[in-house]
């Protein structure tokens, strides 16, 4: 590993999901094993059954879906502290969800209280807009900006759509009523730009989240917040925050606000950033990096191989 080498801590969102996440790695590492463990306690049923081999519809529900991301994220963290403790991070950031996985990593959350937040937060999430209401829709081809003037103009007073995502490489995505984000669909094509539309069980991002948000609120009144080891970027201003007052405000905020990955993959690399270690299951962070800024390499850590991949990276002092 080069002296000047720079890392951050990367956590991936949903849509990262997969049975039989997390598995390889509890086999191979027993501190692995046991944040499986601390999770099915914490949430009184066995998350670590249906990661590893459930069923992929129960797997997929939001309320699922965001407990099992953040505890194949949080046991991968832990792997590559007990594994690799000199691999420490000059700031941590997450994609959405993975927010809250950076904030285990910085110390700000203990896991069990994230884990049950999440489960909430999901929960919330799904319950926040009925079925068939909202939509969104991935688009290509079109800046944020003419995207911003698409999306007023196929707003109405009663039914909204609005950028929800800025992932980078000209990736954006939008979230609100579904016939909102039908007429954008359109205008977008009529732009020549491309839209896809998502299949989600609700529309993240954007105000009609508003009652996930209070809900997410009023849980994490209880929650004890510790100061920061290190700074964690936050999605809705892709700034590093080393404030544990802000951590409850900008959660409650990502809720309803736009996901800034682009800005803060970014802000990464202002402040000197050179690797990212994604953790978790899959790659999607480093694929969406390898978009934003090639000078960032991203190297994966949620298989039992990745150790070794990141020995040959940094090799050992």
């Amino acid at each position: 590993m080069q002296a000047n080498s720079k890392i951050a801590w990367m956590f991936p969102g949903q849509g990262s999901q997969q049975v039989g996440m997390g598995k390889a790695l509890s086999e191979t590492y027993a501190v692995a094993r046991e944040t499986f463990a601390e999770a099915d306690e914490a949430l009184g049923e066995s998350l670590s059954q249906l990661c590893f081999a459930g069923d992929p519809a129960t797997l997929a529900l939001t309320a699922n879906t965001q407990p099992a991301i953040l505890t194949c994220s949080v046991a991968a963290l832990r792997v590559l502290q007990v594994q690799r403790p000199d691999l420490q991070p000059q700031v941590c950031l997450g994609h959405s969800l993975g927010e809250f996985s950076a904030l285990v990593a910085a110390g700000a959350l203990g896991f069990a209280d994230a884990v049950r937040l999440v489960r909430l937060r999901g929960q919330a999430m799904q319950e926040a807009v009925a079925p068939g209401v909202g939509a969104m829709a991935a688009i290509l081809r079109v800046s944020a900006d003419d995207l911003e003037k698409l999306c007023a103009e196929a707003s109405s007073s009663s039914e909204m759509v609005a950028i929800a995502n800025e992932n980078g490489g000209g990736q954006l995505v939008v979230a609100g009523h579904q016939k909102a984000v039908e007429r954008l669909c359109e205008a977008v094509k009529v732009a020549k730009g491309r839209a896809i539309a998502l299949d989600v069980s609700a529309p993240f991002h954007c105000s009609l989240m508003q009652p996930a948000a209070d809900r997410l609120a009023q849980a994490l009144g209880d929650i004890e917040v510790s100061p920061l080891k290190v700074p964690v970027i936050a999605n809705v201003d892709a700034e590093p925050n080393a404030a544990h007052e802000r951590v409850k405000e900008l959660l409650v905020a990502q809720v309803t606000g736009r996901v800034r990955w682009e800005a803060s993959v970014q802000k990464a690399v202002a402040i000197g950033v050179t690797h990212g270690i994604e953790l978790g299951h899959g790659k999607v962070l480093a694929g969406l990096c390898r978009r934003i800024d090639r000078s960032l390499k991203v190297t994966p850590l949620g298989q039992p191989a990745d150790v070794q991949t990141l020995e040959q990276i940094f090799p050992p002092a």
